[in-house]
């Protein structure tokens, strides 16, 4: 089995959940079930190509599935990262049991 984190912005634009509310059904839809953690944004720091340090909030979403489908999960990127205006959105996949 695995879990699988998306890590998005929580920018002005998505704040009011649209973005959100839309990705949790698509993952639920898929899924048929997803964990959202809204509400205890982590904060995150770069330094941008221009050498300015930035910042910003994110929050985690989660899915367990029982296969991992790379070309799927490539293309979802994209979409949430035109969504969410990034660059690149960030999905780590971990091995995971259930007992």
């Amino acid at each position: 089995m695995y879990l699988i984190q998306i890590l998005l912005p929580r920018t002005s634009a998505s704040a009011d959940g649209d973005h959100f509310s839309r990705t949790r059904a698509e993952l639920t839809q898929a899924f048929d079930g997803v964990t959202a953690y809204l509400r205890a944004p982590a904060q995150g720091t770069w330094v941008a190509p221009n050498g300015a340090t930035e910042h910003d909030e994110m929050v985690m979403v989660e899915v367990l599935t029982d296969s991992f489908d790379r070309p799927w999960w490539r293309g979802y990127a994209a979409t949430l990262a035109h969504r969410f205006s990034q660059q690149t959105i960030h999905i780590r996949v971990l091995l995971a049991e259930v007992p």
